[in-house]
């Protein structure tokens, strides 16, 4: 049988132009199941999207209903070198913060050494450091060290308690040392090197100890010292850090309720579903003047989703000050999103915080708003949920539609396998008559020129 490579050849006819065009044309039945498939797949990616959206809003439903967020207390400084914040475990207040000093760390430098090349230790050589709450160090060095020797092995030296540098005075080099810590106790007091090569007098300069001094301040009166300039717990609940700048002033420190935070928890809520309620609306928009229509118009999912957020925003919470969203100043607008009244908001979390706080939150995981707003998304967001199973189901069409593909485009090939095979036939047949014809018109000739016909 000839191949479609051949086809044509003994008939003379483009029969494989018309076997490709036959063969778009079968293809044509593909095309609706490209299609659904497609429109399956957009579905699939529309309701990752809108499942981003509803986790991103569940989220900010979260934070509205840890009660822990009512709870919350800010810290704030009049005056500079100071800084403030403030734990759970603080209370309202106002505080005058006297800073007489900062704590500052010791340091100390050893006499002078006119060459980094001059070798300075002996074997079992050591420097003993001393500090500020009387313990003492040891670290040794190594046989032959220069300056920059020692400089690296007290530095190598974890527990040394300083760390080593070298200044040129100008005249010659010095370790100076400087203590890791603040405050008065791990300040470096004195050094004494043992084992020193002959000739070497190196010591330490006291005219350069910088003793460690901690951080001394008062608060309302009461006298206050600490090792760090990160005061911790000398007011419940509150760390102060100190700055130079801190130091001869007396700045204002007011620990109260954070009401900022209260505020940015509901704007952020109102934001996510704000957001989520734009994504919705691209999902369903009709297709207008030839653009397409979304990927979710229609989609029973979608409707149910909404119909259940509304639903949740629009019922009351009893027992409290406050039971509809609308007594905080957020209600819905005729679009279907939230509009926030910011007095209004601010004169309920100002005026009644407990009020705000049993609205949104109350006294259980789903008594306030915010808790059953929350519910309520995390059984749409469920493995099970509406939104797993819709997504489940494209899929399931999708594949559906994939076989559907395979088997259609098999029957297709065996269509147009037929076809070549008919054509192949035809190409034989038509290449016979021709040679019959060419025969018998070559035995015309012939016997017209016996009987002397021209």
């Amino acid at each position: 049988m000839a191949s479609i490579s051949s086809l044509g050849i003994g008939s003379g006819l483009d029969l494989n132009g018309l076997l490709d065009q036959l063969r778009s044309a079968e293809r044509q039945k593909l095309q609706p199941i490209a299609q659904q498939k497609a429109q399956q797949e957009a579905k699939i990616s529309a309701f990752g999207r809108l499942k981003a959206g509803v986790d991103k809003l569940q989220g900010a439903a979260q934070a509205l209903n840890d009660s822990t967020l009512y709870q919350k207390l800010s810290a704030s400084v009049q005056g500079d070198g100071m800084s403030a914040s403030a734990s759970d475990a603080a209370s309202p207040g106002r505080y005058d913060v006297a800073v007489t000093s900062i704590a500052t760390a010791g340091t100390l430098a050893t006499t002078r050494v006119d060459s980094l090349e001059t070798s300075l230790t002996d074997a079992g050589s050591t420097l003993d450091l001393a500090f500020g709450d009387g313990t003492t160090h040891t670290v040794a060095l190594e046989a032959g060290s220069t300056l920059e020797g020692m400089r690296d092995a007290i530095n190598a030296d974890e527990a040394a308690g300083v760390d080593a540098s070298i200044i040129n005075d100008g005249t010659g080099y010095r370790l100076v040392l400087s203590s890791r810590e603040t405050g008065a106790d791990a300040g470096i007091t004195g050094m004494t090197f043992t084992g020193l090569s002959a000739g070497v007098t190196l010591g330490e300069d006291a005219a350069t100890a910088r003793t460690g001094k901690d951080a001394s301040l008062t608060i309302n009166g009461i006298a206050i010292t600490s090792a760090t300039n990160t005061v911790e717990e000398a007011i419940q609940g509150v760390t102060l850090s100190l700055t130079p700048e801190a130091e001869g002033n007396t700045l204002s420190l007011t620990v109260s309720r954070d009401d900022g935070s209260v505020k940015d928890a509901v704007n952020k809520w109102v934001s996510a579903y704000n957001e989520l309620q734009s994504t919705i609306g691209r999902m369903i928009k009709p297709g207008v003047d030839g653009t397409s229509s979304g990927e979710l118009i229609g989609d029973r999912t979608v409707r149910t989703l909404e119909s259940r957020m509304v639903q949740d925003l629009t019922s009351s919470v009893p027992g409290g000050d406050f039971s509809l969203l609308s007594d905080l100043g957020v209600s819905l607008n005729k679009e279907g999103k939230l509009e926030v009244d910011e007095a209004a908001l601010d004169a309920a979390i100002t005026d009644s915080p407990a009020a705000v706080s049993a609205f949104f939150a109350g006294d259980s995981e789903e008594a306030g708003m915010a808790g059953q707003f929350s519910g309520t998304l995390k059984q749409i967001l469920d493995d099970n949920g509406m939104l797993g199973n819709a997504i489940e189901g494209a899929e399931s069409r999708v594949e559906s539609l994939n076989e559907r593909f395979t088997r259609m485009e098999a029957s297709v090939e065996r269509t147009i396998e037929r076809y070549r095979q008919q054509f192949s036939q035809l190409d034989t047949m038509i290449a016979q008559m021709n040679q019959t014809s060419d025969y018998l018109f070559q035995q015309f000739d012939m016997m017209n020129a016996q009987l002397g016909r021209e």
